[in-house]
């Protein structure tokens, strides 16, 4: 099966027909946001301010990049476990987050809200940062500038490369792998 084109920000109906295991390659703009940019994101909402940047419809990578070496846009970009937005997460999904970068398994609370956000956790390879970097066309620091890597970054991406982890309907990629092996290995 060939790798499906979304466009970011993320419209809501094409999210719904997305898969758990779909190929995907994300063109447009996303947000970069790690623990540290999280976490002040999170104060900013408990004090009533506004989120740095307007979340709805939009897609946040979980990635630190590294800096740039001369004549490119950014360094090694590969993603960070995305259980350490947990906490986090939720609230965001409420205020319109649909999309989701990272590796590795999300919270059951996390999910529960995905499916009632109708939002969708994307899993870039990890590993392969320098091979992702490529698909970056722009960044600029937007937010926390003061956090470096974590900073909140806006990026221009064409092409990159993702699968469809956990779908609209809580469908889990990880999970539906396990038990597709325990079947076999059962025979």
């Amino acid at each position: 099966m060939s790798a499906l084109h979304l466009t970011c920000p993320m419209d809501e109906n094409i999210l719904t027909k997305l898969k758990a295991g779909d190929r995907v390659l994300i063109s447009g703009t996303i947000y970069t946001a790690r623990d540290a940019a999280h976490k002040r994101m999170s104060e900013s909402l408990q004090r009533g301010e506004e989120l740095p940047f307007d979340i709805s419809g939009q897609t946040i990578y979980y990635v630190g990049p590294t800096p740039a070496k001369p004549g490119q846009v950014i360094g090694s970009a590969g993603p960070t476990t995305s259980g350490r937005m947990d906490k986090y997460t939720p609230s965001l999904l409420d205020r319109g987050l649909k999309g989701m970068i990272g590796k590795g398994y999300r919270s059951q609370e996390v999910i529960d809200s995905m499916v009632k956000n109708k939002a969708v956790y994307f899993s870039a390879i990890g590993g392969s940062g320098a091979l992702i970097a490529r698909t970056i066309q722009s960044m600029e620091v937007i937010a926390y500038e003061d956090l470096g890597p974590e900073a909140i970054y806006k990026l221009e991406v064409k092409d990159f490369p993702a699968v469809v982890i956990i779908d609209c309907n809580g469908n889990d990629w990880y999970e539906i792998g396990k038990q597709q092996f325990n079947r076999k290995a059962n025979l």
